[in-house]
C-alpha cells in the first residue's frame, strides 16, 4: 500500500493528568494517587496516531512561545511529523488539558491558549500541505472559522475532509456541507445536529446531512455507507488503564487505512483504539504498525 499522506488541522496541548481512586464530588477535596504530564491535544494526538501507523503526516496548528510549546514541537518531530504548518505565537500560552483519571474513565477540562490564536489566514497559508494530502483530518479545539477554512481548502483540491466533532458543539450547515465523513460518538452527533441527546443512534445517523462513522467505545462503531444501509463493527475486549486519547487514536488510524475500504479501516481503527487504552497517557498507548498487526492476528475470526 502506498504511504498515505495526512494533513491534521487542530490543537496541540500539554496534558496534566491527576489520578484518583474516584471522581470528587462538588466542593470535595480528595487525595490523588499520582500526577503526570503527557503530550496531548486532539490534533496532535491524531497526528501521532497516524504517524505511528506509517502515514506521512503534516500538522497545522499553533503553540505558545513557552516550555510546553517547545516540548510539544520536539515531540511531534520525534514522531516524524512535519511541523512546518505549526506557528509559535508570542501572545498566547500553549494549550493545556487538566485531566482527572478515576474508575477507569476520565474527566477533562481544556484551556485553549494558542489553539485559539490561529486564524483562517494561517490555515490558508498551509494550502500546499492540504492540497498534497490524501486525507484532511480536523477536530473542534480550534476556532470554527479555521475548521471551515480547512474544509474549504480540502473541497477546493478534491481531498476527503474527515471531521471529528469534539468537543461537541452545534455545527453550521456551511461546514456540514463540506464534510466527507463525520466521526462523532452519540453524544457529539446529537449536539452537532442540534437534536436531543436521547435520540437513538440509528436515527441520529439517518438525520445527518453527511456520512457518519459513530464511535461507541468498547462496543465498536456504527456507520452508514451512503446507500442508506447501516453497518456495525464490533469492538475488542481489553483491560483499560486510561481511556484518554482512544477516540483520537481511532480517528488517526481510520485516516491511515481509509483507502482500504470502510469495513477494514473501521476494524483496524477499533483495534488501534483498544490498544491505546492499555497504557497511560493520550499518546502513551498508541500502537505502531507491528503492534496493531500482531493484535489483529491474535483475534479469533
Amino acid at each position: 500500500m502506498q504511504t498515505p499522506k495526512i494533513a491534521v488541522v487542530g490543537s496541540i496541548n500539554m496534558d496534566l493528568v491527576t489520578s484518583s481512586p474516584r471522581f470528587p464530588q462538588p466542593g470535595e477535596t480528595l487525595l490523588g494517587t499520582s500526577f503526570r504530564r503527557f503530550m496531548g491535544g486532539k490534533g496532535a494526538n491524531q497526528a501521532v496516531a497516524a504517524a505511528r501507523l506509517g502515514a506521512d503526516v503534516g500538522m497545522v496548528g499553533a503553540v505558545g512561545n513557552d516550555g510546553f510549546g517547545s516540548e510539544a514541537l520536539e515531540n511531534l518531530k520525534r514522531e516524524g511529523i512535519d511541523i512546518a504548518g505549526v506557528r509559535v505565537l508570542e501572545d498566547a500560552p500553549t494549550g493545556m488539558a487538566n485531566i482527572t483519571v478515576a474508575e477507569g474513565d476520565n474527566h477533562i477540562i481544556v484551556v485553549s491558549g494558542a489553539n485559539f490564536g490561529i486564524t483562517p489566514g494561517h490555515i490558508e497559508a498551509c494550502e500546499k500541505q492540504i492540497a498534497a494530502a490524501d486525507v484532511v483530518l480536523a477536530q473542534l479545539e480550534i476556532p470554527m472559522e479555521c475548521v471551515i477554512a480547512a474544509a474549504k481548502l480540502a473541497h477546493k483540491h478534491g481531498k476527503p475532509f474527515v471531521l471529528n466533532p469534539a468537543p461537541a458543539q452545534k455545527l453550521p450547515a456551511e461546514l456540514l456541507d463540506l464534510v466527507t465523513l463525520l466521526t462523532p460518538n452519540a453524544h457529539e452527533l446529537a449536539i452537532s445536529l442540534g437534536l436531543p441527546e436521547n435520540t437513538p443512534a440509528e436515527e441520529l445517523i439517518a438525520r445527518a446531512p453527511c456520512p457518519v462513522l459513530m464511535t461507541r467505545g468498547s462496543e465498536g462503531a456504527l456507520y452508514n455507507d451512503g446507500q442508506g444501509a447501516l453497518h456495525r463493527q464490533g469492538g475488542f475486549k481489553v483491560t483499560p488503564v486510561d481511556t484518554t486519547g482512544a477516540g483520537d487514536t481511532f480517528n488517526g488510524a481510520f485516516a491511515v487505512f481509509r483507502a482500504e475500504g470502510m469495513e477494514t479501516a473501521v476494524r483496524k481503527a477499533n483495534a488501534a483504539a483498544a490498544l491505546s487504552v492499555t497504557k497511560a497517557g493520550a499518546q502513551g498507548g498508541m500502537p505502531v504498525s507491528a503492534e496493531l498487526e500482531a493484535f489483529l492476528a491474535a483475534q479469533k475470526p
